[in-house]
This record gives C-alpha cells, structure tokens and sequence, in this order.
C-alpha cells in the first residue's frame, strides 16, 4: 500500500511541475504515508505560512502582542494537557469553524499539535481560508514551557 501512495505521490509532483507556470510555486506538506496537501502558489504570493520554532512562539506569546493560540488536536488530547490560552479547533475542523472562531483574517495565528504533522496540515487550510499570519510551530511534544 505504501509503494502505491508513494507511486502516486510522485506521479502527481511530476504532473503539477511539468503543469506549473514560471511564475508559481509547488509545495507539499508531507506525511508518514506520503504527501498530505499540496499547494501551488503564483509568483508574489504568500506560500502558505510561517513555520516557527516553540521559543519563537514562546518569545511572541511573551512579547505583549496579539495573537490567537491553536491547538489543533481532538479533545481528548486538549484535556489531557494543553499549552495555557490555547484554544482549541481540531484540524479536521477548520474549514467548517475558523470563520467564526476568528474572523478576522489578519489576525496572529500560532498553531501546534502534538509532534507537527497536524498543526502544518491546519496551518495550510488556514492560510487556504485567507489568513495572512498563521505561524507553526509543531507540536507539544517540543513544548519545553507550561502546560495545563
């Protein structure tokens, strides 16, 4: 099954960079069983989002800034320990609750999840939905800070 996604994986990067334009950009987000989003983005865009290090997102959250704080992982995990002022929005959830939950599209967004692969697949529908500073910053696991 995994050769088969990997066949897969590689045959559409192939189809979309022989299909690209010189003025755009591919990017996939990759996960254990091969890629989980793939974007294209023209010249002068922004690609997607910022990816920051758990000090970076310590340093901002810190700084007096405005920013909303995302845990993108399902509840059980959220209640069993979440880093303070997080709010909580599983990334399979996005597209239906973002809008509602911050609608303001330029707002600071900082999202984590347990190790990464989940909060760079909801850092990518973010940035898919229209908000323009979504930062990642990968998962709890490499949160050296307080948790709740």
């Amino acid at each position: 099954m995994k050769k088969i996604l990997l066949i897969l994986s590689l045959f559409t990067l192939v189809t979309l960079a022989a299909c690209h334009k010189e003025d755009e950009a591919i990017g996939i987000i990759g996960g254990a069983d091969g890629p989980t989003a793939i974007f294209v983005a023209k010249d002068g865009e922004k690609m997607g989002y910022e990816i920051i290090t758990p000090e970076k997102a310590k340093e901002i959250m810190e700084s007096g800034e405005e920013y909303v704080l995302l845990d993108v992982r399902e509840k059980d995990e959220y209640d069993s320990g979440h880093i303070p002022g997080a709010l909580l929005l599983p990334y399979g959830k996005i597209e239906e609750e973002a809008n509602e939950l911050i609608p303001d599209k330029s707002t600071q967004i900082l999202v984590y999840c347990r190790s990464g692969r989940r909060s760079k697949i909801a850092a990518a529908s973010l940035s898919g939905l229209g908000y323009t500073n979504v930062k990642e910053f990968g998962g709890i696991n490499d949160w050296k800070y307080d948790i709740e």
